[in-house]
């Protein structure tokens, strides 16, 4: 055990990390990382029944703290501001009330024309090169998430280029040892915030900023609804980019699935499940022990940085079987990390299994022949989203 090492990703070692997570999984499943550049000591998480629990159990597995090792996450963000990622219950719990009801499965279903409308926008674009390679993730996989963070936050159009060049670079921090480039992002992107809720105050929407802006600054501060918008816009562009990118090539990769689609549209809602599973966009993210705790015999002192391995949990064959890392449209899959659990389940994931049952939807019967070329494509950097940066694209 003593010859394996881990070292967050960026970039072409994005590849393929799946013999890895499984070595880890397999030898060593708590395995500890020594300091190193800008992170602190942190022991990593690879199975899926450890990630499982240290996600359920956030009295034990702090967010508080940051969720990389990078032990000055936190120091981006003003007293007030945290991100609602950032908080652990019974504040997470309060905070998340208040923005939870205009992302129930029912009110994200009311956007789904305009997703439609939206994705067939794009993809006349992919018509139009006549079959041409075309960069998907530049025509349609960057620009959707982007288009739906927008309208949950009321965001106005001319304003929303800014988005991927923020989150680009708050993303690559860690990976590229760019700390101060991701806090002059953050930075633009929460002065961007604060103007936002000035305009909103002035000219109300539709809109969760809005929400927020009307509960008013006795129940929630401003500093808050900037914090807010910093976790729609990171959280919600760069992990959809992902996941339909990886989506794009396992379904160029496996026929046999691609063609029980085209047989069977129905097993799309179920697809999304396996391929979010298998993509796990969210490759990874830390949590702070806030007490001694022993895994596997293993014990983690309190303070210590945890890194949950999501996209190895999500294909241990302790859990989903030996062929974990096969694509398997009609897997009944139980439980997975790709969108969180228990507490901390994303907030946003009625939209993305939208977004990406509409872009899936829309690609096969527009495209039913497609194909990416994976060797071609260029991951981008960042140790913590998985995700194509281009990817040529041929009908």
């Amino acid at each position: 055990m003593g010859d394996i090492t881990f070292a967050l990703r960026g970039g072409e070692a994005w590849r393929s990390p799946w013999a890895d997570y499984r070595r880890l999984r397999d030898e060593s499943p708590v395995h500890f990382v020594p300091a190193a550049g800008d992170n602190t000591d942190f022991h990593v998480l690879s199975r899926f029944a450890d990630v499982f629990r240290a996600v359920r159990d956030t009295e034990t597995f702090s967010s508080a703290q940051g969720l990389t090792p990078n032990a000055d996450a936190m120091t981006m963000f003003d007293a007030g501001q945290e991100p609602i990622v950032m908080m652990d219950p019974p504040d997470h719990t309060a905070m998340r009330r208040l923005v939870g009801k205009q992302m129930t499965p029912r009110r994200v279903s009311q956007i789904e024309d305009a997703v439609r409308v939206f994705v067939d926008t794009c993809l006349d674009r992919v018509a139009d090169a006549g079959g041409s390679p075309v960069d998907i993730v530049d025509v349609l996989f960057k620009p959707l998430p982007s288009f739906i963070v927008a309208h949950y936050l009321g965001v106005p159009a001319e304003t929303r280029a800014n988005f991927d060049e923020w989150t680009n670079a708050i993303v690559a921090a860690n990976a590229e040892g760019s700390f101060e480039s991701a806090m002059d992002a953050t930075m633009a992107l929460l002065g961007f915030a604060g103007e936002l809720i000035e305009r909103k105050k002035a000219e109300p929407g539709e809109d969760l900023v809005t929400d927020l802006v009307e509960v008013g600054e006795d129940v929630v501060s401003a500093g808050w609804i900037i914090g807010f918008v910093f976790t729609m816009v990171t959280g919600g562009n760069d992990t959809m980019t992902g996941m339909l990118g990886g989506s794009a090539e396992l379904l160029t990769d496996h026929r046999d699935q691609r063609r029980l689609l085209l047989d069977h549209p129905e097993l799309l809602t179920d697809a999304v499940e396996e391929l979010l599973r298998l993509t796990s966009p969210v490759q990874n993210l830390a949590r702070t022990t806030t007490r001694d705790v022993e895994i596997r015999g293993v014990t983690i002192p309190a303070g210590e940085k945890v890194l949950l391995l999501y996209g190895s949990a999500n294909r241990d064959e302790r859990a989903f079987g030996e062929d974990a890392g096969e694509c398997d449209v009609r897997r009944d899959i139980d439980k997975m990390l790709s969108l969180g659990y228990g507490a901390h389940h994303c907030l946003g994931a009625s939209a993305a299994r939208l977004e990406a049952r509409v872009a899936l939807g829309r690609l096969l019967e527009r495209f039913p022949g497609f194909e990416v070329d994976a060797a071609a494509g260029r991951f981008a950097p960042g140790g913590f989203v998985r995700r194509y940066e281009s990817l040529p694209f041929t009908t």
